[in-house]
Order: structure tokens, then C-alpha cells, then sequence
């Protein structure tokens, strides 16, 4: 998978190692998590950064809102985002 550059949007998990987003929203049928990953600070319009990524690719570590928050890659799948600069 080729590397989302700097406007292009996607979703969370194409992000690359310290590359920058801004959440576009969440799209999931499953309520409970999308209230947890609401309650977590992921919001429409908040800054994420991918800070570290665990040797088999799941989960990801990302900073938000002046803290680390780890989750997979399922989880990532379902928040759309917009590629930004830092």
C-alpha cells in the first residue's frame, strides 16, 4: 500500500509512522465501540499521529489530544481521516 500523502483521505489505519490526520469521522455499525472510541477523545476534527506501530502491525500506538492511546487495526479501519503536516 502506497504511502496517503499530505490532503488525501483514507482512513486511520493507512497511516504510516509519524504521519499526521485529522479525523473526518466515524463509521461503524457497532454503537458500543463507536461510544468508546468517542469517550477515548477520537472526535471529529481531532489531531492524531501514529507514534508507534508494534512489530506485527497491531495494535498502533497514536497521540491525540496531549496523550497515547493504543488500538488496532479494526478499530482504525472504521475512522476516516485527512492527511495534515504536523
Amino acid at each position: 500500500m502506497h504511502r496517503l500523502k499530505e490532503g488525501e483521505t483514507g482512513h486511520l489505519s493507512d497511516l504510516k509512522l509519524g504521519q499526521c490526520a485529522e479525523v473526518l469521522g466515524l463509521h461503524n455499525d457497532n454503537l458500543a465501540l463507536r461510544r468508546r472510541l468517542l469517550d477515548m477523545g477520537i472526535t471529529t476534527g481531532v489531531k492524531i499521529r501514529v507514534k508507534k506501530i508494534a512489530p506485527l502491525g497491531d495494535p498502533v500506538d497514536i497521540e491525540l489530544r496531549g496523550y497515547e492511546l493504543c488500538i488496532r487495526l479494526d478499530e482504525m479501519r472504521n475512522i476516516d481521516i485527512k492527511v495534515v503536516s504536523k
